[in-house]
């Protein structure tokens, strides 16, 4: 018998999530699924394993995603607790990988306050003058980490923005999607939209004037950006109060936290009305994720069809679990989101061998290239130069660059991996940040692993600027 089809599944900590999520106490889970709760209570203390015929009625009675159980349970993830535990603040403590493990998987809820607690611990430091980051203190990390936790999926405004996508066309059959929406704007809210000189709007690209109830947008705005806007503000003029809802149930630490929420699920609701979800995802599927397609099918840029790929989690019609990151030509990481599985380092920059950063000497240009990550994961990658929305005197076109990738095994889903040999690829391996990254010798290496001691040699040079024990 195959290896991999025989192995028991101990799933204790990720079904006891699942339980919590739910609301449920063992008995009532015990009751749904058919067995006792006894039975119930030993596989969520790992000492059963969960049998095929129980995943079938967890599916079943719960509307579970198999594939979801395979993951890590909650934000917290074994490569961000093994970046945490190589913080020099734990030297000798050697904390095995199995353990860390068997923390993200059995432990999901102490995993990820270990982590806070860390992120906390670390902003402090930085503050002190040493260096780290944190989200403990940053309204940007702190909604960042919150999106991430769901997955960056969002179901109760991908369903607002299909009934509302679906309403503009009912409107006005045929017409532009901006056209639609600035006459829905008009008629329901008597809203107007005006287009402003830029030298007017001074550094606004969008602003809303309550008092005149006019929306003004800057002229630097191209028409997916000007599309993006009018639908931003449709979504607050139809749904201010869920949106407010959602912020509020998030319990950000601070009012300016909870107001950045809004204003990234407010986001993500313009999306879902600009692309609804049950059309992109077809429409991503048929096309083999292409993106030029997408674009010129719903009318967006090629940043916003990336984001939106990134979000496409609904159980009946799940997308291909997208990663994304966008970065300026210092390195600068400005977003990083993940439907599935997330490569790279949450405390650092992207290592300097994906080519993410070679985008910007081929602006406009796809490229592609599979990397392998430490624990042996293969991933397919797209990087492209975008431009930023709106300017001034000092910003360049093409000054951004989007890196959009997937496991290697979703590869074979794409038009843009047709013809490459994903059976016997060409693999370039990387690492996480580099005061991260263990891998040696590296002829990139910006800085030596903080958890490692660094091998100075008078008789001889590495190619490696920073050669270091046990690499």
């Amino acid at each position: 018998m195959d290896a991999a089809a025989d192995r028991k599944l101990f799933l204790g900590g990720r079904l006891k999530r699942l339980r919590r999520d739910l609301a449920l106490t063992q008995t009532a889970m015990a009751g749904d699924l058919g067995v006792s709760p006894s039975y119930l209570n030993h596989i969520e203390r790992n000492q059963r394993p969960v049998s095929a015929q129980l995943l079938l009625r967890l599916a079943d009675t719960y509307d579970v995603d198999l594939r979801t159980l395979g993951q890590s349970a909650g934000p917290a993830s074994e490569a961000e607790l093994a970046e945490a535990f190589a913080d020099p603040i734990f030297q000798g403590m050697a904390v095995p990988r199995h353990e860390i493990v068997q923390l993200a998987e059995d432990q999901p809820a102490a995993a990820d306050a270990l982590l806070r607690l860390y992120r906390a611990f670390s902003d402090r430091r930085a503050r002190d003058g040493a260096e780290a980051g944190s989200a403990d203190d940053s309204p940007s990390d702190w909604v960042r980490e919150y999106v991430q936790s769901r997955r960056n999926h969002f179901p109760e405004l991908d369903a607002l923005g299909e009934t509302l996508a679906a309403a503009l066309e009912a409107d006005a059959p045929g017409e532009p999607f901006e056209t639609r929406v600035r006459a829905r704007l008009q008629s329901r809210h008597g809203l107007s939209v005006r287009t402003l000189p830029a030298d007017v709007m001074v550094e606004w690209t969008r602003r809303y004037d309550p008092h005149r109830k006019r929306l003004l947008l800057s002229e630097t705005l191209g028409p997916s950006s000007r599309a993006f806007a009018v639908a931003f503000q449709l979504a607050l003029s139809e749904h201010d109060a869920e949106l407010t809802t959602l912020a509020a149930a998030a319990a950000a630490p601070d009012d300016p936290t909870r107001r950045l929420l809004k204003v990234s699920l407010t986001n993500t609701l313009a999306a879902a009305i600009l692309m609804p979800y049950g059309p992109f995802q077809r429409t991503a599927e048929e096309t083999g994720y292409d993106l030029g397609r997408l674009q010129a099918r719903f009318g967006v840029s090629y940043e916003q069809a990336a984001h939106r790929l990134t979000t496409l989690s609904r159980p009946t019609a799940r997308g291909v679990p997208f990663f994304l990151m966008r970065v300026d030509q210092a390195g600068n990481i400005s977003k990083r989101f993940a439907s599935g599985a997330f490569p790279f380092s949450r405390f650092g920059g992207a290592c300097p061998r994906w080519r993410l950063h070679s985008a910007f000497r081929t602006p406009g240009r796809v490229i592609t290239q599979i990397i392998e990550t430490p624990d042996g994961g293969r991933w397919f990658t797209l990087a492209r130069t975008v431009d930023r929305q709106g300017h001034d005197a000092f910003t360049e076109g093409h000054d951004l660059a989007i890196g959009l990738g997937c496991e290697l095994k979703h590869a074979h889903r794409l038009a843009c991996a047709r013809g490459l040999d994903l059976t016997a690829p060409e693999v370039t391996p990387i690492g996480p940040a580099c005061r991260l990254c263990h891998r040696h010798p590296c002829a990139e290496r910006a800085a030596p692993p903080i958890d490692r001691p660094l091998v100075v040699d008078d008789w001889a040079k590495s190619v490696s600027p920073y050669p270091f024990a046990g690499g």
